[in-house]
């Protein structure tokens, strides 16, 4: 109860202020770690993808991500994730998407470690202004093979979600994700994650994501990825709103 009275206290500016503050502090973290660091900590990508039609109607469609690992090899993994999805059909927008990820996972045994993270969301037609949720946890490493990752974890913390015409929701928060990551061979890898975040408050009002991508290298510096994404709000702020939205996203990127 004191977590969501806490949260409530705080105006939407000071949330988005807190947002970047973190970021920030993040980025800035990284920073300095990497100066430190051996070569080859860095891991990850970034891509794009366009598409263009024109005729009896017109559509363009744009995404852009990137995601980064920073593994010195000790007991410390910082990771991120971003991807924004943009659409439009004629003069009309009809997909507008920023999704955002950081996390910061220490190992505490050789297959169970603890972690910190920051979820931002973003998106026009799900009605959501944003959604952040910083939480903590436990997560285990159900395979740790050189072909085959598979990780569970859960965590505990806050979520605050504005919508357009509504006040500032704030909760409790409750998460558990699953990631998996299998190499097919040297040059190309499936990963597949499941995520869902729940609120103290109101249990039923749940966000669900699911993504697989398959990414195979084109040369030792670039990659083409196919991924399908799934994301699903138990209760849309709006009767209007659908509850799920899918998209496949195709891109062509630069790997660190």
């Amino acid at each position: 109860m004191s977590t969501t009275g806490a949260a409530t206290a705080l105006s939407p500016s000071s949330v988005v202020r807190w947002v970047v503050v973190s970021l920030c502090a993040l980025t800035l973290t990284c920073a300095r770690a990497s100066a430190q660091a051996p070569a080859g900590s860095w891991t990850g990508s970034a891509g794009a993808g366009l598409a263009f039609t024109a005729g009896n109607t017109d559509t363009s469609n744009f995404n852009a991500s990137y995601d980064l690992t920073y593994d010195p090899k000790t007991k410390n993994v910082v990771k991120s994730e971003a991807l924004y999805l943009r659409a439009k059909k004629d003069v009309e927008l009809t997909v507008n998407r920023l999704g955002f990820n950081a996390r910061d996972q220490y190992q505490l045994a050789p297959r169970a470690f603890t972690f910190g993270q920051l979820q931002y969301l973003r998106d026009q037609f799900k009605a959501i202004d944003y959604l952040v949720a910083p939480t903590a946890g436990l997560g285990y490493k159900l395979l740790d093979a050189p072909q085959t990752a598979l990780d569970v974890d859960g965590g505990l913390g806050a979520v605050w979600e504005k919508n357009p015409g509504f006040d500032t929701k704030a909760s409790g928060a409750v998460t558990a994700s699953e990631h998996l990551v299998k190499k097919l061979s040297d040059t190309a890898s499936v990963t597949q994650q499941i995520a869902g975040l729940w609120k103290m408050t109101d249990v039923g009002d749940a966000l669900y994501t699911f993504g697989t991508a398959l990414a195979a290298n084109l040369t030792s510096k670039s990659q083409v990825k196919i991924e399908l994404l799934d994301t699903y709000k138990a209760k849309p702020p709006t009767a209007a709103t659908k509850s799920n939205d899918v998209a496949i996203v195709f891109s062509i990127g630069y790997k660190l």
